[in-house]
């Protein structure tokens, strides 16, 4: 039997290093295989000290978006700071059977992306994991018609054609605050919005 890779997932944790360290401790508890931040890690760049040195300490890998509240550059500075941490954005991560490919950024805020981007982003990422058996999709905002749309805030169309598209077994997005713990299904796809109190997943 092949063993599940066990993930921490988080969103939006805002510059709070109370709650990352937090998280990390959950993290080492739980025994988690990896941690993904999908986005908004800073509260406008304001510090980025003690937000992912947390889970680097407890040896836990750590996989990174920028969200509307930084800079891709920012998350890029993280991943060469720490190196068991790794920038997604456009990229990919494998471990045995499992690809987990993303996109960070929002339709505004400080690296506005446009729908084209984010499609023709995840299109590059998903290129590096396309084999895979099962594959997780990461990014900050959520997807056109979706559930976390309720909020006011419009999904992203290009992140809804690359779901419709490369068919993830789940999309993790975060960004909408009150969305935090909806889950759904759109296609084969489960979509989990995850916030700061974190969700495990195995996979």
């Amino acid at each position: 039997m092949v063993k599940k890779t066990k993930i921490l997932a988080i969103g939006d944790l805002h510059g709070d290093t109370g709650l990352a360290k937090k998280l990390a401790e959950r993290a080492k508890k739980e025994e988690v295989d990896l941690v993904i931040i999908a986005g908004d890690i800073t509260n406008f760049e304001h510090s980025t000290k003690n937000l992912i040195g947390p889970f680097v300490k407890e040896k836990k890998p750590v996989l990174i978006i920028h969200g509307n509240h930084e800079a891709l550059a920012t998350v890029d500075f993280l991943s060469q700071l720490y190196p068991s941490t790794k920038n997604l954005h456009g990229y990919s991560f494998s471990k045995g059977d499992l690809g987990i490919f993303g996109c960070g950024g929002a339709d505004f805020g400080i690296s506005p992306m446009s729908e084209t981007g984010f499609f023709k982003t995840l299109k590059k990422a998903h290129d590096g994991i396309k084999d895979k058996t099962t594959k997780i999709m990461v990014t900050h905002m959520h997807p056109y018609k979706s559930k976390a749309e309720f909020s006011g805030f419009r999904g992203s169309k290009g992140i809804r054609k690359a779901l419709d598209e490369f068919k993830p077994d789940v999309l993790i997005s975060g960004h909408i605050h009150e969305a935090e713990g909806i889950e759904e299904r759109i296609g084969k796809t489960k979509i989990i919005n995850v916030g700061k109190k974190g969700k495990i997943i195995e996979l």
